[in-house]
């Protein structure tokens, strides 16, 4: 399986958004990842439509999380930019070729099919273990110093 660099920005910014004490332009994130505007709009209107961040208007406008960030998880923004579908499909290719077995034969998933559905609710699960404020917290022991607090300070200033 692989994730969309989608999902690796908008997880990046719903990190910076827990530093933010105020709405932060999609322009302003863009400059702070060195990232297209573009794309990283896109990734923005995803976690909107997902009810994951919401737009303010005006001036002063930009991108706030709509709750608090430990009640915001990992899946939830995977699947606000790649979707909610399962990252496996099965296609019964066992009903298929010279050896095919017949589909009244089928009547519960073949081992393939079973393994792969339980690497995909596990690693789901694992996924909805993690909040993005277990995120921020991660990251702020990542690095020396107080780099949330440094984020905040550089997202309220103004070029």
């Amino acid at each position: 399986m692989k994730l969309s660099g989608g999902v690796e920005w908008a997880l990046h910014c719903c990190v910076v958004l827990t530093a933010a004490t105020e709405p932060v332009p999609a322009a302003r994130l863009a400059e702070l990842h060195g990232v297209s505007a573009t794309y990283l709009a896109k990734q923005l209107q995803s976690l909107s439509r997902a009810g994951l961040v919401h737009s303010v208007q005006g001036k002063a406008g930009g991108y706030v999380l709509t709750r608090a960030a430990d009640d915001i998880t990992v899946l939830d923004v995977v699947e606000a930019v790649e979707g909610p579908q399962p990252t496996f499909v099965c296609t019964e290719i066992r009903q298929r070729g010279p050896m095919a077995t017949p589909a009244s034969a089928c009547t519960a998933p073949c081992a393939i099919a079973r393994t792969m559905y339980a690497a995909d609710r596990a690693w789901r699960a694992a996924l909805r273990e993690v909040s993005v404020a277990d995120l921020s917290r991660m990251v702020g022991t990542d690095y020396e110093g107080d780099v949330l607090g440094q984020l905040g300070q550089w997202l309220r200033t103004v070029d």
